[in-house]
């Protein structure tokens, strides 16, 4: 039995490596699919996807019997009261005009966000332009990660996680808050391209197991079809925990690496920390709701 990675990004958003990279290293790994799932937006999924039918059909990956299916997939940001959560859409449309322009939306709202915090920095005297931030990349989606590695890289923070506690926290100076984007919002918009709404890593909100079980009601009535149960920040008994929430609402489960490449080098495509194993089955479930 193969393994797949429904949960993966690239330079489209806060990912070290290209969609082509990732399709590269997924086919190195033998795993029969990933879901490009990158923040806010669906511009490396014709990509990654060309790259797989490229790689597919070469003689060498043929004749090692791999076949690399890319689903197309994003990772939305949303607020349930002061909490910011994430909504995975499965399976969505990446060409459906409503996404694109929605995305589209948010991507410009981010922008703003991004040069407001950039200025703060320049107007105190950190060495950091946008050309730092987009490292390369002037598509990509910018995130706090993004000002986090610049900080690192420029030297005023040894480590990332030092970069959000003096930096880039919620109650720090540089920090701008978002346009809190409402799970209405990102569901209905998942829903409309025909995707499947998951609700991410739902272990990582600092919420209780009731709390997230009173979640999950909420988002349920909203037209969530399943949950992560499984992914690299879960231990065995939180993922039993999440699967077993998920049966008992007749909901699909769903697990990914959250692959980052080098922003998260902890965490490795297919296998997350080590542990991490998503079976074919587990994929053909939830196709069966496609």
């Amino acid at each position: 039995m193969k393994y797949v990675d429904l949960h993966v990004h690239s330079t489209a958003s806060d990912g070290t490596l290209s969609p082509t990279e990732v399709v590269e290293l997924a086919l190195e790994k033998d795993l029969a699919a990933i879901a490009l799932s990158d923040h806010d937006t669906v511009k490396g999924i014709s990509e990654a996807q060309s790259a797989a039918a490229y790689f597919n059909q070469l003689p060498e990956t043929r004749a090692a019997h791999k076949h690399l299916e890319v689903i197309p997939a994003t990772e939305l940001s949303c607020y349930y009261g002061n909490t910011e959560i994430h909504i995975l859409g499965l399976f969505v449309d990446h060409t459906n005009e409503y996404l694109v322009t929605k995305l589209h939306e948010y991507e410009s709202v981010r922008t703003e966000r991004n040069y407001k915090m950039l200025k703060r920095f320049q107007d105190d005297g950190f060495d950091i332009t946008l050309e730092d931030l987009q490292s390369g990349n002037p598509n990509t989606v910018i995130t706090r990660a993004h000002f986090a590695r610049a900080l690192v890289e420029k030297r005023y923070c040894k480590d990332k996680n030092a970069a959000f506690a003096k930096y880039l926290g919620k109650d720090c100076k540089y920090y701008v808050s978002r346009v809190k984007v409402q799970p209405e919002e990102a569901i209905s918009l998942i829903l409309e391209a025909n995707g499947l709404p998951f609700l991410a890593h739902p272990m990582l909100y600092n919420l209780g197991y009731n709390q997230v079980e009173e979640l999950v009601q909420y988002l349920i009535s909203l037209g969530l079809k399943g949950i992560e149960a499984y992914h690299s920040s879960n231990n065995i008994s939180q993922s039993d925990k999440l699967r077993s929430l998920a049966y008992k609402y007749n909901l699909a489960v769903s697990g990914g690496s959250d692959f980052h490449g080098s922003n998260k080098p902890d965490i490795a495509l297919g296998t997350g920390r080590g542990g991490l194993r998503v079976t074919e089955h587990i994929l053909n479930e939830i196709k069966k709701l496609c």
